[in-house]
């Protein structure tokens, strides 16, 4: 931990002559998000326009509000490029296709949309992604507010007034966040990558395979892990990594290692989730929240239920329980991971040993599957095959942090 922290203030430090003064703002790729009408228009491709709304129509869905929304995005679309414009910033713009090239030209990254569109961008944002070490900032528009909360994104009030927003940014008027990412390295006996698939089209399409170096697994943990060679992938994920089976109804088979420990942890349950300090206001927290109804059944629970000290308690469990949900979050900076087990097996000999926590913070996890048909998804868009047999290890570089502004 003391070894991480120092990292994290070398970085820091380096990133000093990269103060917001001076900071400069001449080029900016504006990222687009999908609207709903879109991924319709994506499905339906041999369809006019009139024909599918009518099919829409036919189905029952509201076309009316789809096209207000759709037109709702892509009006602010236009305030947000006109915005950087006015301060003299070059604009480009893209959708999901986000290459290389487009990605290393930008002094800053601009999602505009919601936390969806801000993943994709930061996913593609990465040094592995780009094959380069450039860190480019990244800076996310909610274009909704009303029906989105974008918790990635600056505060609600820079939808309204995104000028106010991009003359602070072009002022130097900000400050930094290091956003602490995960890092997916596959263990195995000849270091060949699956390829993988994009779900943020929300369809089955193949993204552009970028390729990583195989590596050969120092002795140690060749053994520990059996297997010969790692290949880390090119994506970072900025909230989480899942694995879990495809069928939500079918049980996951996972062997998990903390932190290089001589354990083997072994489960059955609903899936993994691997958050950071980032996603622990995601869906790290939807896992593990309680409700009020929970504090109180809880409370009912106890010999002393008719106390007057417990009455009182039996008051008071919405603040209980949201004391307790906000316990859940940790720092975007913090070097730590937390694994969820969702809906673990606890009979019999499940888990294996007794005390395997359902959550914890640890530095790496090792995962190995033994699902039928599972895959290993970074931050809900982009997907891997991970079946049985398959190994990872999850864990953060300092030097994998994403630099993003803050206008707080």
């Amino acid at each position: 931990m003391l070894k991480t922290k120092q990292l994290l203030k070398q970085i820091a430090k380096e990133y000093s002559n990269f103060a917001p003064a001076n900071f400069e703002l001449k080029r900016a790729l504006v990222v687009t998000k999908l609207s709903r009408y879109e991924v319709e228009q994506l499905r339906h491709p041999q369809l006019s326009r009139e024909q599918l709304d009518q099919k829409l129509r036919d189905r029952g869905t509201d076309v009316e509000m789809l096209l207000y929304l759709h037109n709702l995005h892509k009006d602010f679309e236009r305030r947000i490029v006109q915005s950087f414009e006015n301060v003299g910033c070059e604009v480009k713009m893209s959708s999901s296709s986000l290459s290389k090239d487009v990605m290393s030209w930008a002094d800053v990254i601009v999602p505009v949309g919601g936390d969806g569109t801000f993943l994709l961008s930061a996913n593609r944002a990465s040094p592995l992604f780009a094959l380069s070490q450039q860190k480019t900032p990244i800076v996310g528009f909610n274009s909704d507010p009303k029906h989105s909360e974008g918790r990635l994104m600056l505060p609600k009030q820079y939808s309204e007034n995104p000028a106010e927003a991009v003359e602070r940014i072009k002022n130097g008027d900000f400050k930094w966040i290091h956003r602490s990412r995960i890092r997916t390295t596959l263990l195995g006996s000849n270091g060949t990558i699956p390829e993988s698939t994009d779900l943020f089209r929300h369809t089955a399409v193949k993204m552009e395979q970028v390729t990583t170096s195989p590596e050969l697994l120092d002795k140690q943990m060749s053994a520990k892990y059996k297997a010969k060679m790692k290949r880390v992938l090119p994506y970072l994920a900025l909230n989480e990594v899942f694995i879990g089976e495809n069928l939500s109804a079918r049980v996951s088979h996972l062997q998990l290692v903390l932190n290089h420990q001589d354990v083997v942890n072994k489960t059955k349950c609903s899936g993994l989730c691997v958050s950071t300090g980032t996603g622990s206001t995601s869906w790290h927290t939807s896992i593990n929240r309680i409700t009020s109804c929970d504090v109180g059944d809880l409370l009912r629970s106890l010999p002393n239920a008719n106390s007057p000290d417990m009455v009182e308690m039996l008051e008071n469990v919405d603040s209980i329980a949201h004391g307790y949900n906000q316990g859940l979050l940790f720092a975007p900076d913090d070097p730590r991971i937390c694994y969820s087990i969702r809906e673990q097996i606890c009979v019999g000999v499940w888990p294996s040993p007794k005390t395997f926590k359902s959550r914890d913070f640890v530095q790496s996890v090792f995962i190995e599957s033994h699902c039928i048909d599972a895959n290993l998804v970074i931050d809900g868009s982009i997907s891997y095959p991970f079946n049985d047999g398959a190994k990872v290890l999850l864990e953060t570089y300092p030097e994998d942090a994403l630099l993003t502004i803050n206008l707080d």
